[in-house]
């Protein structure tokens, strides 16, 4: 396969309806969930988790990595900087770390600008992977989260999710924000009398402060 071996983000050939996956997950929960729906390769000195195509991988983001701290960082830094693909953000967010989870979805989506889809499990997860290689046998021009271009502004599905998650926000205010702000950076960069138009004062100042204060 081809590939940058000096970090493990370069080119990787992948046929068409298939998940090149790095070797670390052989015998996991989420790759028995995929076998039999998807056919899966596993190959080692990969920095992505699995590879859905020559161009787009998933970086996994288990609980136990968040909870341990910051080092998943440089594995997404790493992808975000390499010109030879997009790489997908998929994130285990559980009641344990769900504490964690604000600073990561910023670290992510503002800084980074890449794709952050939480999922509750590996099983979750796995749903999650074999639908986008399914989207992409389908009609790949057409899969927002399988283009070339590195973009804030997500697919509606994995968007609307990710406002909620916004502390104040929830399920009723994150279609609200949307139809006024329709990406996180136009949200990002609303000010609190404007999104006050939307959700009033209390949670546009959580929103406000969201995406302004340190973490």
């Amino acid at each position: 396969m081809e590939r940058n071996p000096s970090d493990g983000t370069g080119p990787v050939h992948v046929p068409l309806g298939q998940v090149v996956a790095n070797e670390k997950w052989r015998g996991s929960q989420l790759a028995q969930e995929m076998q039999g729906k998807i056919k899966l390769i596993f190959e080692d000195g990969l920095t992505p988790d699995f590879y859905l195509s020559n161009r787009c991988c998933i970086l996994y983001v288990t609980e136990a990595d968040l909870v341990a701290g910051n080092g998943y960082r440089k594995r997404l830094v790493r992808v975000r900087n390499s010109n030879n693909i997009q790489g997908i953000v998929v994130v285990e967010k559980t009641q344990m770390s769900e504490q964690y989870f604000p600073a990561l979805q910023k670290f992510t989506v503002l800084d980074l600008g890449m794709v952050l889809l939480p999922v509750a499990n590996q099983m979750e997860a796995s749903c999650l992977i074999i639908q986008l290689v399914q989207e992409q046998i389908k009609e790949p021009s057409k899969n927002p989260l399988l283009g070339k271009k590195r973009a804030l502004l997500l697919s509606e599905p994995s968007l609307l999710r990710t406002v909620q998650q916004i502390p104040g926000v929830g399920k009723v205010k994150a279609p609200l924000l949307l139809q006024k702000f329709p990406s996180i950076q136009k949200l990002s960069n609303a000010s609190i009398r404007e999104l006050e138009q939307v959700v009033g004062q209390a949670v546009a100042q959580q929103i406000h402060a969201f995406f302004t204060q340190p973490r």
